[in-house]
């Protein structure tokens, strides 16, 4: 994949690309990764995480932590999305992975149209997991870090079967969460999980 974007880095040494997972679901946290690749060290097949089978997804993030120069990932939980809504857990939880990189980038590429508030130059770029590969290396280290913590929460809440749409609002779990209600990593703000709610009292 080629860095496809209109913007001048020549400048920059240190770039990170930033992505989040888990902005549709209605359960658990959205989280997000920065990471700033090494030239020396290509990664073939860097690809938007939605394009990509989950065997591929974790064969690369393997990849993406053993070859790059650094990688952070940060997720910001159901309880603090209720609070302050999805889009600023989502600009948060960017701004903190990129917080957590060992030395602060020269400018951020952040997936999407809004920029989280940080202390580097920071550029968005839409659709940019496939346009940059460090975005899309981001995007990769966040599905499937939200994934696996899907997997967890599966072991805990087994009757939602979170390991099968990981929390997105899909037929079954809209059955399910009918059937059994809420649970506390439901994200109380979301509309099904809210009419939900309202019914149980």
């Amino acid at each position: 994949m080629i860095n496809d974007i209109d913007i001048d880095l020549s400048g920059y040494t240190l770039i990170a690309g930033v992505d989040e997972a888990g902005r549709g679901p209605l359960v658990g946290a959205v989280v997000a990764a920065a990471v700033i690749l090494d030239e020396k060290k290509p990664i073939e097949g860097l690809n938007d995480s939605k394009k990509l089978t989950a065997k591929k997804r974790e064969s690369l993030a393997k990849e993406i932590r053993l070859k790059a120069k650094s990688w952070s990932i940060s997720s910001v939980g159901a309880e603090k999305i209720d609070e302050i809504n999805i889009l600023q857990a989502s600009l948060l939880a960017m701004k903190l992975a990129v917080e957590g990189l060992p030395k602060m980038p020269d400018i951020a590429l952040v997936d999407g149209n809004k920029k989280p508030d940080l202390n580097c130059d920071v550029e968005a770029i839409v659709k940019g997991d496939s346009k940059v590969e460090a975005i899309a290396a981001a995007s990769i280290l966040a599905k499937v870090e939200r994934d696996e913590q899907m997997e967890k929460l599966h072991k805990e809440y087994p009757q939602y079967e979170f390991d099968r749409h990981k929390g997105y609002p899909t037929k079954v779990h809209m059955a399910l969460l009918a059937e059994h209600g809420a649970c506390p990593e439901h994200r109380k703000t979301f509309g099904p999980v809210t009419r939900t709610l309202a019914k149980s009292g």
